[in-house]
């Protein structure tokens, strides 16, 4: 029986925000998964990537994931890219259930302007051509590995929340 709710999705779509919701609404623990690594790592997620690259931020991905994946009664927020190892995907396939979240490339755009120097993949010139190509080519990962979907463009958090909820409830091996 899965006992945790892993959210996957491209930065801006609302994993973190919807996580707090939903941890408090079912009385749930939430793991921010960034925010593990970069207590592990005494580092913020622009400095791992600044000092020691992209490669290595996945690598401490991957062991953040093999920590948080043995929790239970968990909400998970999980990083962007986390769907881009197919052994997280995996890890949390065995107590998870993965739930994506999608947003328009506009709606993401605005939604992480205001956070400049936060979003080390999008410190381009050309943002939302950046946000589109990346959203092509993880697409099929994220879909690959969602067990239910929630587009939130146009969703508030309490609605993305309950439609959550809403589709967890007929969830076979999921018990809310």
């Amino acid at each position: 029986m899965k006992t945790n709710i892993a959210l996957i999705g491209y930065m801006g779509t609302g994993k973190t925000i919807v996580g707090q919701a939903l941890a408090e609404k079912l009385n749930m623990n939430l793991v921010e998964m960034d925010w593990l690594i970069e207590q592990e790592a005494s580092m913020s997620i622009p400095e791992i990537f600044s000092k020691e690259g992209e490669i290595r931020f996945r690598e401490r991905e991957i062991a953040a994931t093999k920590k948080i994946a043995g929790e239970k009664s968990c909400i998970i927020a999980c990083g962007g890219g986390i769907i881009l190892n197919k052994i997280n995907i995996d890890r949390l396939k065995e107590s998870s259930v993965i739930v994506y979240l999608t947003a328009s490339p506009k709606t993401i755009l605005k939604r992480v302007s205001g956070e400049a120097g936060q979003r080390p993949l999008l410190e381009v010139a050309d943002q939302l051509k950046t946000i589109r190509e990346m959203l092509k080519y993880r697409g099929p990962y994220y879909e690959r590995a969602a067990e239910v979907t929630v587009h939130t463009s146009r969703l508030s958090v309490d609605a993305v929340t309950e439609n959550i909820i809403t589709r967890l409830k007929e969830y076979e091996g999921f018990n809310i």
